[in-house]
């Protein structure tokens, strides 16, 4: 059976039912948290994915995963659900599933700010701007970079904006280049 339709379904399934109990917002939280295990720590899709594992001990460290003991139990039935049907195998596609149908629903745009300096108070205003413009809310990804010297490049939906220092300079050294070229 096809992948993305498999988790697709039960992305679905269970954004219906945490909507139904009022706890979608808590359900995303846990399943980014989720996901960001499965990436960062590799042996835990290992684990899960192991038919030796008893599925009490699997549940146990899908728990842990997705927040510890305050996840919510909309979340732990679904993982039940799953592990009794075997679709363990499936479980980050469902997490990417859910949070992308999440986002759709709740109208939130993903972006991706770079700066040289850690500011909350940049993030802040960038995230409140960009979702005046564009009528809905906005999660920034934040890295920092020093080699942009100062200012910030912000990527949401398709648009990049790069008001850094290090590409200000690049300018200026490409305009001083062609002017040079005109003289000799």
């Amino acid at each position: 059976m096809n992948t993305g339709v498999v988790s697709m379904r039960f992305a679905k399934a269970l954004l219906a039912y945490a909507k139904a109990n009022g706890k979608e917002g808590q359900v995303y939280e846990e399943m980014k948290s989720l996901a960001s295990h499965y990436t960062d720590v590799p042996d835990l899709r290992r684990a899960v994915e192991n038919p030796v594992l008893d599925a009490d001990k699997k549940l146990d460290l899908l728990r842990e995963a997705s927040g510890g003991e305050k996840v919510s139990n909309e979340l732990l039935r679904f993982f039940k659900l799953v592990l009794e049907g075997r679709r363990e195998k499936f479980l980050q596609f469902m997490a990417w599933s859910y949070i992308d149908l999440y986002r759709e629903d709740k109208n939130i745009l993903m972006g991706k700010l770079i700066t040289a300096v850690p500011s909350k108070r940049l993030i802040q205003h960038l995230a409140n701007f960009v979702g005046s413009k564009s009528q809905s809310k906005v999660e920034l990804d934040t890295q920092i970079d020093p080699k942009i010297i100062g200012g910030y490049i912000i990527e949401v939906a398709g648009y990049r904006l790069d008001a850094s220092v290090a590409n200000q300079l690049k300018r200026v050294k490409q305009q001083f280049i062609a002017r040079n070229r005109r003289i000799v």
